[in-house]
């Protein structure tokens, strides 16, 4: 299974984040004797503590054959990035005591190579660095083209678009007239999940943990109900404006997905994306109402993103369009400072972001 992902994940950069050439000339670039970069201490037990990162200056790295050198311009912070700590089997190996934290980014390429010159603007795998050295054939060149910028390639555009694309319309097959329901939808992916619900004639009802998150999903993100899941009646309130659902787009767990489970009609689907609310607990509790999934013949599915690599273009297409239609809006929350990554990485957990959590790493970078 892990060869499987692996295999999956390095055909998806191959074939997908390998951009084409461009007639920008190669731009000066003044380079430090050093960089920065963060790296994994020792495994968290639950909780991200003070101790789980710790940082370094090196000398700056050089590319060899095949790679290029990058000054890292922004990165993208994911709930995914907790489970990428804890030494265990997954979709993607660990990451090891000592290495560089795995993220993605957009950087600015400052020493190419064949295939990518000075000034090229790639996304990819770059980490918690202020310059990194990556291989060409992993990174995607990018051009933004009209009513498209530079962010989106980390936002609808990139892995957290096209989780809620393939999500919601390959594993949970939402149609027209359903009821979606969307959990953490104030984040990254929720809000675009609501997005393409309604876009597809859905009845959306989102669930986020503030007032304020609640009234930018109606007022921004359009859905037809915003609940707050930490409001004393919340329960009632689901079961008032829910009444029945078709598909439950989960990125939470726990208590609310249990909730989820006696609210369904026949046929119901549940799109497991992620379990913010037990990834760092030391014993989650399971769903105690998964009987229901028998009593209405209905299924619960967890998937990757990486799953659906050969049709990654079908969905930009398709989202790019939306974009420069003014059909999908994106929101992004944006921190500073590539030392207070380890800070900022918990507000994924603790409901402190609204849209996608990036962190602008260059003080050169112009966007």
């Amino acid at each position: 299974m892990l060869q499987h992902y692996l295999l999956a994940l390095k055909t998806t950069v191959l074939k997908y984040w390998l951009g084409e050439k461009s007639d920008i000339q190669p731009m000066s670039i003044t380079l430090p004797e050093t960089s920065l970069r963060i790296f994994l201490a020792e495994r968290p037990s639950g909780h991200i503590t003070s101790s789980t990162f710790a940082s370094e200056r090196i000398p700056l790295p050089t590319p060899s054959e095949g790679e290029v050198l990058v000054r890292v311009d922004y990165v993208s912070l994911d709930p995914a990035m907790r489970f990428w700590l804890d030494d265990v089997p997954s979709y993607i190996p660990p990451v090891q005591i000592g290495e560089t934290m795995r993220a993605g980014g957009l950087a600015t390429v400052v020493k190419g190579g064949k295939l990518y010159k000075e000034g090229d603007l790639i996304t990819g795998f770059v980490g918690w660095s202020e310059y990194a050295v990556v291989q060409e054939c992993m990174i995607r060149k990018i051009t933004p083209t009209e009513g498209i910028k530079e962010l989106d390639y980390l936002g609808p555009l990139g892995a957290t678009g096209l989780t809620a694309y393939f999500g919601l319309l390959h594993v949970a097959q939402l149609k027209a007239g359903e009821t979606l329901v969307v959990s953490a939808a104030a984040g990254a992916v929720g809000s675009v999940v609501c997005q393409i619900g309604k876009l597809k004639g859905a009845r959306v009802i989102g669930l986020a943990g503030s007032e304020d998150k609640c009234a930018w999903l109606r007022k921004e993100i359009g859905v037809d109900h915003a609940l707050n899941y930490k409001d004393k009646d919340f329960a009632k309130e689901f079961v008032d404006k829910v009444g029945y659902l078709d598909v439950f787009f989960d990125n939470v767990g726990g208590d609310i997905l249990d909730l989820a489970l006696t609210r369904l009609n026949q046929k119901a689907r549940i799109t497991v994306c992620g379990a913010i609310s037990v990834q760092h607990v030391e014993e989650p509790k399971g769903p105690t109402n998964y009987a229901q999934l028998i009593i209405q013949r209905a299924r619960m599915e967890g998937f990757v993103v990486f799953d659906f690599y050969q049709q990654f273009d079908e969905a930009v297409a398709e989202m790019s369009q939306w974009m420069r239609e003014g059909s999908l809006k994106r929101k992004f929350h944006i921190e500073e400072g590539l030392e207070k990554c380890p800070e900022y990485l918990p507000l994924l957990y603790s409901g402190g972001n609204t849209g996608k959590l990036l962190v602008k790493v260059s003080k050169d970078c112009e966007f």
